[in-house]
């Protein structure tokens, strides 16, 4: 596993930061040790450094991964976050959305999120800011991209979409070759 360059970093703490804000620096160091982000086969991985240690001594042919995948750069050289992310993302979010239970269903089948789905919104999102997605009982369910700003949400029609979907935890299943 290798260090990411400059520009890949640049890029994953971008997407990054479209979701948790300036809240990185708590996902890196963090109380119970120093995390870090490494690439392998344009996954990266966010592991502890005392983890990584023990993964080096293994042969990187004999190695499928250390640590959890938090995405992948596409062959266009743009990071794509993945679901495995989500847990790790969800208690630094800086902009919520909850749904409601009519709704859960339908976004963990792909669909966006529309107005008549929304159970409450955090107050300060903005158009186009990443959003995570929790259920009525704060389960996090995915992440997606407002489509609209909190005062828009309240004006907007019932059918108007308000979240873009991205991924949710039902990609653990439909797409559950492609997540490793």
């Amino acid at each position: 596993m290798k260090r990411l360059s400059e520009e890949r970093t640049k890029k994953l703490f971008e997407k990054l930061s479209l979701y948790i804000g300036s809240n990185i620096k708590l996902l890196i160091e963090r109380p119970d040790g120093l995390y870090c982000f490494r690439e392998q086969k344009d996954r990266v991985y966010y592991v502890s450094e005392k983890v990584l240690k023990i993964g080096e001594s293994i042969p990187p042919e004999h190695l499928v991964s250390v640590g959890t995948c938090f995405g992948k750069f596409t062959k266009t050289n743009k990071f794509r976050l993945h679901i495995t992310a989500l847990n790790y993302l969800a208690p630094y979010a800086q902009n919520k959305l909850w749904v409601k239970p009519s709704m859960e269903q339908q976004f963990l089948y792909g669909h966006n999120i529309t107005k008549s789905g929304l159970g409450r919104i955090s107050e300060s999102t903005e158009k186009f800011q990443g959003i995570i997605v929790f259920s009525m009982s704060d389960v996090p369910l995915g992440f997606g991209v407002a489509a609209r700003s909190t005062t828009d949400c309240r004006l907007a029609d019932a059918l108007a979409v308000v979240c873009f979907h991205q991924a949710d935890i039902g990609e653990y299943i439909r797409s559950e070759s492609d997540i490793l």
